[in-house]
């Protein structure tokens, strides 16, 4: 191949690839903008845990039902933030500081372990993506971030996480998770319940089977203890 024709034939190749991601970015902002103002019924994340379930028991049902952002306990709302993502207010998508500590213990395990993702990440990640942790994956990851925190407010933001966080085996979202665990409403969880939810949402599924894990009841205490100073929109 001349190099005249290898020139055309890499330009046109990078041209095709240019298109390819700017039309899968385009799909992704689509959703974006419909959720908005509609409601997800079914994610990434809850697709793949009804097949894990399906594959257990073919009859089996993920539990979740959307409830509105009025009708989430305050307490919980507090418990999530101050467990998950101090500085949800303030930022704007990303929380640069925690991704660059994630990054450093990364890189000494020496494979992708902790992701250093705000609520707005993990929103991103639950709708679009799958739990596997890539490099790759992060990054797109972080264009869906931007796209959410352009077009969405922060009250929008933290609705949607609380209703599609998975919060058990089969389990997703703050009614359910409330109904399952507790018996009660996600508007009637009291301060201790609330910070026991917030403080399961980095592995629910251990502690769904491990309610009396030391791990748990010790991050539980202290999410309750910071839970007063947490701010939600």
């Amino acid at each position: 191949m001349k190099r005249a024709e290898l020139g055309r034939w890499l330009r046109r190749t990078l041209l095709l690839l240019l298109i390819v991601l700017t039309t899968i970015q385009a799909w992704y902002l689509c959703w974006v903008v419909y959720w908005r103002w509609h409601n997800p019924a079914l994610t990434a994340f809850m697709s793949h845990a009804q097949e894990r379930l399906a594959a257990r028991n073919p009859p089996a049902r993920l539990k979740q039902q959307w409830i509105a952002y009025g009708r989430i306990s305050g307490n919980l709302k507090r418990a999530v933030v101050a467990a998950e993502d101090a500085r949800f207010i303030e930022h704007e998508g990303v929380d640069w500081e925690a991704l660059e500590k994630a990054y450093e213990q990364n890189r000494k395990r020496g494979r992708p372990a902790h992701g250093g993702s705000t609520i707005s990440q993990q929103v991103a990640k639950n709708l679009f993506l799958s739990a596997h942790r890539t490099y790759l994956r992060k990054v797109q990851e972080l264009l869906i971030t931007w796209m959410v925190e352009a077009v969405w407010n922060k009250r929008r933001i933290l609705e949607v996480y609380l209703n599609v966080a998975e919060w058990g085996d089969g389990v997703f979202g703050a009614q359910a998770a409330a109904r399952h665990y507790f018996g009660v409403d996600a508007a009637s969880l009291s301060p201790e319940q609330a910070a026991q939810m917030a403080a399961m949402l980095p592995a629910p599924r251990l502690f769904d089977h491990h309610r009396d894990a030391p791990f748990l009841l010790q991050r539980t205490d202290s999410v309750l203890r910071e839970l007063p100073a947490a701010q939600i929109p």
